[in-house]
């Protein structure tokens, strides 16, 4: 019998991890592929996310081979429009997943959790004691079940927690490039239904996300000509990855936690990868619980312990969602896209204090 179970040995479920074992709780993690894991992500953390990586004790185990200093976010249209906004302080991270899984997996061993791999969970119970999990491995028996697995997540599905999607559903496609990174800034580079997320991951690395309404050619190749300026600047650069793609991006759940259960990361919800908040939205809701299991455990993992978690989270939730929407809205309308973008760029300081709101 665990104190915690985690499903999911993605940056989500290790930061859960990190976080209870912190506290001096016993943590099992239970992931079904092989770690470090990959996935597609724009792989850009924030300063909020740094200073988060910081707290979980993972930043000084990242290989910094995979990691680049990011020191701006610009953003430029088809048109020409172009607005740029310096991030406070010391900026924030490009990291390649598979750097960010390996420190947050080592830092979690380090601390004594337990990583069970290759282990498909096939279903769970919540009693009134704990939680019990079958999986492919036998079963699992814990007091509290974080479920970190992922945007399309089982546990959120066989709770009936999932809410219907929206009517125009976004997708991503993400590779990475032999190349040395041409500045310090996340690059979002604007075309019509349709936007490529640029991040240096490394000396000699880029990452390039691009993100596309339902409708549009879905190749990575294909889409990439919507973006002439990009294209010229990656050509004959060699792809590193082949081409890996997620969605529908945006994921709405009902409730976030019931008693013995929370929900975290992108199966908690998901708006879209616009605004590059998802992976410090994941490790402040990680820290946030870790402070609060100890207390919720003693009284036996009820909802009504987790409040103060869910509250903390949801107010941080409904600023990423306002304004990942608000963003989204403005990329749809060409016209007013160009305009805003054009008066960002005339105004540097109002980009960056709308930046240093909206990210920390």
């Amino acid at each position: 019998m665990r104190d915690v179970l985690v499903i999911g040995g993605g940056p989500a479920g290790l930061a859960a991890a990190i976080a209870a074992a912190a506290r001096g709780l016993s943590v099992e993690v239970l992931e079904r592929r092989a770690l470090p894991a990959d996935k597609p992500c724009g792989e850009g953390i924030l300063p909020a996310g740094v200073a988060a990586l910081g707290a979980l004790g993972a930043l000084p185990r990242l290989d910094r081979a995979s990691v680049s200093p990011v020191r701006a976010i610009r953003w430029l249209d088809e048109s020409g429009a172009r607005a740029e906004a310096r991030l406070r302080g010391a900026g924030g991270l490009g990291v390649r997943r598979t750097a960010l899984s390996a420190a947050l997996l080592d830092r979690a061993r380090h601390l004594g959790v337990a990583v069970r791999e290759g282990c498909e969970v096939r279903a769970h119970r919540r009693e009134p004691d704990g939680v019990t999990l079958e999986t492919s491995d036998g079963e699992r028996r814990g007091r509290l079940l974080v479920a970190a697995d992922g945007l399309a997540s089982p546990v959120r599905a066989r709770e009936g927690w999932d809410l219907p999607g929206p009517e125009r559903r976004r997708f991503g496609v993400r590779r990475h490039l032999a190349r040395a990174p041409w500045s310090d800034a996340v690059e979002v580079h604007f075309a019509d239904g349709a936007e490529a997320y640029v991040t240096p991951a490394g000396p000699g690395r880029v990452g390039v996300a691009l993100l596309f309404e339902e409708d549009a050619p879905h190749a990575f190749e294909r889409l990439l000509t919507r973006f002439p300026a990009l294209g010229d600047r990656l050509a004959g650069a060699p792809f590193e990855t082949p081409a890996a793609g997620a969605g529908p991006l945006e994921r709405r759940a009902s409730r976030v936690c019931a008693d013995r259960l929370v929900l975290l990361g992108d199966a908690a919800g998901y708006v879209d990868a616009l605004t590059g908040e998802g992976l410090s939205l994941a490790f402040d809701a990680a820290l946030a619980l870790g402070r609060c299991l100890p207390e919720a455990l003693a009284r036996d993992g009820a909802r009504a312990a987790l409040r103060p978690w869910e509250r903390e989270v949801r107010s941080r939730w409904r600023r990423y969602q306002a304004i990942t929407r608000l963003v989204l809205a403005v990329s749809r309308r060409p016209p007013l896209r160009r305009r805003a973008i054009a008066l960002l760029g005339a105004s540097p300081q109002l980009f960056g204090a709308l930046v240093h709101s909206a990210i920390g």
